[in-house]
């Protein structure tokens, strides 16, 4: 089972996708309407839909958020991603520190209408030279800051614009085309435990697979609940919220995308992510309009 938005011609819906058909939920006018119930209601609205399905081959799916949610991320909450960051970086020690800091790293990466889903295309910075996927668990949070839901989140980043300084963290992770969650969001009660879950990342280059790679989410540094915590402390979230929770790979520091390549990541119990490649911000002036 996965929450779903999805287009079939008449404006976006919300429904429960199951399989190959989507079951409407009735009195339920977007995403940010759902994830403003508490827990208990969200489940109990969830689960009692009884609406005609529809065939998902009969809808176009939407990135999941909509309304005034967001997507945030947070960061160095991998071994593996300290040691890519301190590598890259000209300031290594500020990747070392918050590792272990009672605080984590949280950064604003997209509002809902920037953020792009399954099939569409992810975005590299025309003034980059340095530019890889993230893959990472993110976490569907409600207005109350309960945990709902998982999904599958793509952080793209230049590391060549981070590596320069760490205060260009927001150049290098916010741009056109950086923030990509599968479509569908699986539901917290269903999966039974979120920190062991297999993450694999591979990248296609026309007929070459040129990054493949695998962690878990449980060699994540830090609870899940706690990054949560620190993402409501200083703020509201009416119509809910996605946290990415960081990422355990990072291709090696000779590695770069390029224009055309396709990304795939796959969380087992969760879902996938397919995106290609695109470069500069032309190709994602449709986001705007």
């Amino acid at each position: 089972m996965h929450l779903v938005r999805y287009d079939r011609g008449n404006g976006p819906q919300v429904g429960v996708r199951r399989d190959d058909s989507i079951t409407p939920l009735s009195g339920v006018g977007s995403m940010a309407d759902l994830l403003a119930m508490p827990y208990d209601e969200l489940r109990a609205t969830v689960e009692s839909a009884d609406a005609a399905p529809v065939p998902v081959a009969s809808a176009r799916l939407l990135a999941p958020l909509d309304g005034r949610a967001e997507l945030w991320c947070a960061g160095v909450t991998y071994d593996r991603s300290r040691s890519a960051r301190m590598e890259e970086s000209a300031e290594r020690s500020v990747y070392d520190k918050v590792y272990s800091a009672r605080r984590p790293e949280l950064f604003l990466k997209a509002p809902a209408w920037r953020l792009v889903t399954d099939g569409e295309p992810v975005g590299i910075r025309a003034d980059s030279g340095h530019d890889v996927p993230e893959p990472e668990l993110a976490v569907v949070v409600n207005a109350h800051g309960e945990v709902v839901g998982y999904t599958v989140c793509n952080d793209m980043s230049s590391r060549s614009i981070e590596g320069e300084n760490p205060l260009y963290l927001s150049q290098a992770k916010v741009y056109a085309g950086a923030a990509a969650l599968a479509p569908g969001i699986r539901p917290a009660w269903q999966v039974a435990d979120a920190t062991g879950l297999a993450i694999t990342l591979v990248i296609h280059r026309g007929e070459h697979e040129v990054v493949a790679a695998e962690t878990t989410s449980g060699r994540l540094v830090r609870p899940i609940q706690e990054l949560v915590d620190y993402l409501f402390a200083g703020n509201d979230f009416p119509d809910g919220a996605a946290l990415a929770t960081g990422t355990g790979i990072v291709p090696d520091i000779d590695f770069s995308l390029r224009p055309g390549d396709v990304v795939e990541i796959e969380i087992a119990e969760v879902g996938r992510l397919v995106n290609r490649v695109e470069v500069g911000k032309e190709p994602f002036r449709w986001l705007s309009r």
